[in-house]
């Protein structure tokens, strides 16, 4: 149905909030996000102030069978957060950080950035994990599971989820928890965007930093198998308050490496420890003692700068593409296939990242959360970018080759945050496999008309094909 005129007229008489239509000033900004592939022109966009503009739109939007988008950071891959026609919700105004230092929790607003809540706690020395580029949204980070540098030691973001305030399909706003509506609470941890719109997020926090042992270590490409091999032993015997991830990548002109080193192949061992300084120096030195790196600089850094360290190549307005395997190893076969693929980066832009989980992500039952894969080791995202839609075709193929030739080596899992917009195939098995089911019966119960489904979308149960 069309947004008419006098249907709209009603809602924002009610708002604190912004209503925008096209044609407005700053409509074309409110409607860009984080991958610029994506390209959607809503019928409105309202900026929400608080939860009771929320409530409004979400009726609105059930009530005449609009398509609803909802927008937290704007980063999610697939581009979610925008739609053609719609309505859609932007939360980003919504950015609170309001943390307890007694009680170590901190109450945080859908529209709030991590770098948001990493300042906030910082300034009480505490933190909740969360991923590793600090512009990435909180609310869509959380929902779909999130982990970073600190997961290993503390858990996935949703492992430290206390509450969450949500508004359902019906625009009514519910508190979920272990107590309350357990069940909506079980789903939105891991479930994604499917279950209603989160209006404010309870995390507990722990002492961290805020100074941690933190870095890069730069090694040259033709040494990339050789501390491949080194890594997998490594990180097999770390403590969990160590986590060591790897990225693959040409160079780009960091100022701590050669001018020849810049735009050459590369492999960066991007480390940090969450415990005391004295510990982190002592876990970081074997990874440090790897090979022969071109530079490294790990040593004490503030937690929160450090949240900052990708941010300069995941700024906003180039075009996007990620295809992610999980695994439980890094086997001799994936490491071929990686270094394959490196020797034929399409972009200098582009880059592998490998994500290192396990410890106390691994200690949750696999039913516990929505989030089902609790026996990943790593995470690989093959993050291609580029600048001009003439380049689409060879990036994407590039990733979908990577994809192909690191199937036989991963699990059948996936991490829903890392899934473009054309997998819809693999949500069922890939990114909930055993808790489909339950998730399926969860949205029939609190969505039975599937309102929220732009997402990575699981249906309600029951409904048809």
């Amino acid at each position: 149905m069309s947004l008419y005129s006098d249907v709209i007229a009603g809602v924002a008489a009610g708002l604190r909030g912004m209503l925008r239509f096209p044609g407005e000033a700053r409509y074309d900004e409110a409607r860009t996000i984080w991958n610029a592939m994506i390209d959607k022109r809503p019928a409105a966009i309202v900026h929400a102030a608080g939860a009771s503009d929320v409530m409004q739109t979400v009726r609105l939007a059930a009530q005449h069978g609009l398509l609803l988008s909802v927008r937290g950071g704007g980063h999610n891959i697939a581009g979610n957060a925008v739609c053609d026609g719609g309505l859609m919700l932007d939360l980003s105004p919504m950015r609170s950080v309001r943390v307890d230092p007694r009680a170590q929790t901190a109450r945080v607003e859908p529209g709030a950035k991590l770098s948001d809540l990493d300042r906030e706690a910082q300034a009480f020395g505490l933190a909740t994990p969360l991923g590793i580029n600090s512009t990435t949204g909180v609310a869509g980070l959380t929902l779909g599971g999130g982990f970073g540098w600190l997961s290993r030691k503390h858990g996935l973001t949703i492992d430290n989820l206390r509450s969450a305030d949500v508004v359902t399909a019906t625009g009514e706003l519910v508190r979920a928890s272990d107590e309350d509506h357990a069940d909506l609470f079980w789903a939105i941890r891991g479930g994604g965007g499917n279950f209603g719109v989160v209006t404010s997020f309870e995390f507990t926090l722990h002492p961290v930093g805020p100074q941690v042992i933190a870095g890069l270590i730069v090694h040259p490409f033709a040494d990339a198998k050789q501390v491949l091999v080194e890594y997998r032993r490594l990180v097999a015997k770390a403590p969990d308050e160590l986590c060591c991830w790897v990225v693959m990548r040409k160079a780009p002109p960091l100022p701590f490496l050669p001018p020849e080193v810049h735009g050459t192949e590369v492999l960066v061992l991007a480390l940090c420890h969450a415990g005391d300084l004295a510990s982190g120096e002592k876990a970081a030195a074997p990874f440090k003692a790897i090979g022969k790196p071109i530079a490294d600089v790990v040593g004490p850094a503030p937690f929160a700068g450090w949240q900052t360290a990708f941010d300069a190549l995941l700024t906003p307005g180039e075009r996007n593409y990620w295809k992610s395997h999980d695994f439980v190893e890094i086997s001799d076969g994936l490491i071929d296939a990686l270094l394959g693929a490196v020797r034929r980066l399409p972009s200098p832009q582009c880059e592998i990242f490998i994500g290192h989980l396990g410890g106390a992500i691994n200690r949750v039952p696999v039913g516990a959360t929505a989030y089902p894969h609790r026996d990943v080791q790593f995470v690989m995202n093959v993050h291609t970018r580029w600048s001009r839609p003439a380049e689409d075709e060879v990036c994407i193929g590039w990733a979908r080759g990577l994809y192909d030739a690191a199937a036989p080596f991963a699990t059948d899992g996936v991490y829903v945050n890392f899934m473009p917009d054309d997998e819809i195939e693999r949500v069922r098995s890939g990114a909930y496999g055993p808790n489909y089911d339950r998730l399926a019966k969860i949205k029939a119960k609190y969505d039975p008309n599937n309102l929220f489904r732009r997402n990575q979308n699981v249906a309600p149960a029951g409904a048809m094909p």
